[in-house]
């Protein structure tokens, strides 16, 4: 049952990475996946596996009372177990992603980037590229890869100069959103379930992140020339729904509430999603009061309700399905065999990673990390079984360099990130092109940033 199991996920996963060929939504083949891959191991599995004999006889000692069937409530048991941990992550995720549609109905962004004047390629990639880096910190690396393609639009006329710096967005996004717990949703996933700190995330990653930049914003300044053309605008805030005073108020206090959440679970000791519907709390009161006079169609787009409308949801249901096809491949046992194959093979966390981040180019980071959380446990702080089990510690190199790597990884094709694919549709980008014009320059940043962690740590 585990092989029929492991290859329905493999189907699946076809379909969501083909989802343009098959014109089926890679949210419907994740929640098929998840479903189908949980009923086929609830209805065709006899005995616990082996790795849950434990947790079986904990649970049969409290719910054997003879009548109970034990074994579909012991599977119903693990099935709401890992709904406790995918629940805290996709509230977090709707939370999020509510704050920035919000900042965005207000016009928001313009406080930023109406800011930047520059026509000079080289400069303006430095500019862009360094604030995507940033804002991919602060609000995640989708959202701000979305938010500055909406900026190029305005900024550069000629569509191959605005691919290349597209192709930018997304390398900065990425490395952007590595090095922070809430600039993507693989570091989000490992400081939501305990593996990394906040402090331990920002410390040790921003460098290797910054240099994943760096080297291809170096290699690519050496070969542009000249200025960019501007397309023609016709007054850009005419029709504006905001003033400025308003949209300067929005725009501090969702960047203020995005930054609060690690700083409340660090203070609270609560899951972060409860930090996140804080900030969103607060967010709805503030604009419901300030647009309190105007009336009923002027409000409805500048209200948390109205853009509750805009919200990926299918990315949420995306991430739902593909959470609970990764469990059911954990609770088979088949990611312990994945994980002691790996660990036999490589011996070596570095090298284990390295491949984890390659992978996530073709393979989408999210059940990659999840995967990995599934294959390896945190290791007792205490523990002295083996020096490679002292890797798997909290803050531990193989947490640390798993961000990184899944990450960044992705970097190296369009399709490998959820920023990557953002931008591919937004602005058509070809696959083929992104592979000649990026794909290596994203790779020389993904190992040298990958060789300056090695160094730090080694």
């Amino acid at each position: 049952m585990e092989y029929i199991i492991l290859a329905v996920f493999v189907l699946g996963y076809v379909f969501i990475a083909l989802e343009h060929t098959f014109h089926i939504d890679k949210a419907a083949s994740a929640l098929l996946t998840g479903t189908i891959c949980w009923g086929l191991f609830v209805t065709g599995t006899d005995v616990p596996a082996e790795h849950l004999e434990e947790a079986f006889k904990l649970f049969s000692s409290e719910h054997g009372d003879g009548h109970v069937p034990l074994l579909s409530g012991f599977f119903e048991h693990r099935l709401l177990h890992h709904m406790e941990e995918i629940s805290s992550i996709l509230f977090f995720l709707m939370g999020a992603m509510t704050i920035v549609e919000l900042v965005d109905a207000h016009e928001g962004f313009a406080v930023i980037t109406d800011r930047i004047r520059t026509t000079k390629k080289v400069k303006l990639l430095w500019v862009l590229s360094l604030l995507t880096f940033f804002f991919s910190a602060v609000l995640d690396n989708l959202t701000t890869s979305i938010v500055m393609i909406s900026l190029l639009r305005k900024l550069i006329d000629d569509k191959e100069t605005r691919w290349l710096f597209a192709g930018m967005v997304v390398v900065s996004a990425n490395a952007g959103g590595a090095w922070s717990p809430i600039g993507d949703v693989t570091t989000t996933m490992l400081w939501i379930g305990g593996q990394l700190s906040t402090g331990v995330i920002v410390s040790h990653l921003f460098l290797p992140s910054l240099v994943a930049l760096l080297v291809p914003l170096g290699v690519l300044s050496f070969t542009l020339k000249g200025e960019v053309t501007r397309p023609r605008v016709v007054d850009e805030h005419a029709a504006d729904p905001t003033t400025p005073a308003e949209r300067n108020l929005i725009f501090t206090l969702g960047v203020a509430g995005l930054l609060f959440v690690p700083v409340f679970k660090t203070v609270t000791h609560l899951p972060p999603f409860m930090g996140m519907m804080l900030s969103l709390g607060v967010m709805w009161v503030v604009t419901e009061l300030l647009h309190r006079s105007k009336n009923q169609e002027e409000r409805k787009d500048l209200s948390v309700l109205g853009v509750l409308r805009k919200i990926d949801t299918a990315s949420v249901l995306f991430f739902l399905g593909i959470l609970l096809a990764v469990a059911s491949l954990q609770e088979a046992g088949l990611l312990l065999a994945a994980a002691g194959w790996l660990s036999d093979a490589m011996g070596n966390v570095y090298a284990i990673n390295i491949i984890i981040g390659l992978l996530s180019a073709i393979v989408d980071n999210v059940p990659l990390v999840a995967a990995s959380m599934g294959m390896y446990d945190i290791a007792p702080a205490t523990t002295e079984a083996t020096a490679f089990a002292h890797y798997f510690v909290r803050d531990g190199i193989f947490w640390q360099f798993l961000a990184f790597c899944a990450g960044t990884g992705g970097s190296a094709l369009i399709i490998g990130s959820a920023a990557g694919v953002a931008v591919m549709g937004l602005e058509r980008i070809d696959f083929v092109w992104y592979l000649k014009k990026i794909s290596l320059l994203a790779l020389l940043g993904y190992f040298a940033g990958a060789a300056t962690y090695w160094l730090m740590f080694h």
